[in-house]
């Protein structure tokens, strides 16, 4: 597998990251409680035990409980922080009593007020990379420049990146920020393909309707940003949870996952994350599950690389229909 862009700029991220948005319990107000926290020590040592030390937060997971969550167990393991990289993102407002929505605020004043908030939740100095989380309609870039400025200068943040961001709206933030962009998250699995429908969409009216921007991964691998997929297990659709009512095409996926595990000698989990890792763009799977025997599943991923048939025939049937 090719070595990963974060890599290429000296820094030392694992080949997979955990994502923590299902650390401290529910999206309420409600304190940590002492179970959360064994939760969050089982999930953090399952993924240190498989060499993982790339963690993924945002300031709303459970409205900043999970930033909580891990900022005790830095806490109570003193030394791990300079041996991990963290990740945070900021960008989204969540809805209050009263409003309407969620909303996205790219504001100086709310970038700012957030890095604060995560650090603080986190107990840490620094943040090793933040992301902005959504694009926000009503952005400035000019003003964004102001504040990761500040927040590079302050030590509080080394690197920028971006996250659901076409490569039109990255290359808008990059005209006015010093600071390269060094990372876009993106929806990315076995179940969401639409990243590899755009480059066979090319004037193809048949696939006109294609949402995911055209050019935005070919924009990162030109510009050695690294790829990371959100939601990269499809929440189990292809490694375990039950198929009852679901598509032909996700049935008949799940089985060839499982053959193919069988096949390799590892897990379906393994084989799902090996389909994005295949790729040569280097995509770097950002697993959210928090369960210690899916996390150690996950690991098998790094020694796999599925031959050009395999990967197309997972490609092929999960869109559930010949390519032309």
């Amino acid at each position: 597998m090719r070595a990963l862009p974060l890599n290429q700029r000296g820094i030392p991220a694992s080949r997979i990251a955990l994502g923590c948005m299902g650390l401290g319990g529910g999206w309420d107000r409600e304190p940590v409680t002492a179970s959360n926290m064994k939760q969050g020590h089982e999930a953090l040592d399952a993924a240190l035990s498989v060499g993982i030390n790339f963690f993924d937060h945002a300031d709303i997971y459970t409205r900043g409980k999970a930033e909580k969550v891990f900022g005790q167990l830095l806490q109570e393991r003193p030394g791990l922080r300079e041996d991990i990289i963290l990740q945070s993102k900021c960008g989204i407002k969540l809805m209050e009593p009263g409003d309407l929505s969620n909303r996205f605020d790219l504001s100086k004043e709310h970038i700012l007020a957030s890095v604060d908030g995560t650090l603080a939740r986190l107990g840490t100095e620094y943040i090793d990379i933040l992301l902005l989380h959504r694009p926000d309609p009503l952005m400035d870039p000019e003003e964004v420049a102001e504040a990761l400025h500040q927040l590079k200068a302050a030590g509080k943040v080394r690197h920028f990146g971006v996250s659901n961001m076409s490569a039109a709206q990255i290359k808008l933030l990059q005209a006015y920020c010093d600071e390269p962009f060094i990372v876009n998250q993106l929806h990315m699995s076995l179940s969401k393909i639409s990243w590899v429908d755009a480059v066979l969409s090319v004037n193809r009216e048949e696939w006109k309707d294609i949402t995911f921007p055209e050019g935005t991964m070919e924009y990162c691998r030109a510009e050695n940003i690294q790829l990371q997929a959100w939601g990269p297990l499809a929440q189990g659709l292809f490694s375990g949870r039950p198929l009852e009512g679901q598509p032909e095409s996700v049935v008949h996926t799940a089985a060839r996952v499982r053959a193919l595990a069988d096949e390799k000698g590892t897990t379906a989990e393994a084989i799902v994350l090996a389909w994005l890792m295949t790729h040569p763009a280097a995509i770097m799977p950002v697993i959210g599950t928090v369960n210690p025997l899916r996390i150690v599943a996950c690991a098998g991923a790094e020694q796999l690389e599925l031959s050009r048939k395999e990967w197309y025939e997972l490609y092929v049937s999960s869109r559930g229909e010949k390519l032309p």
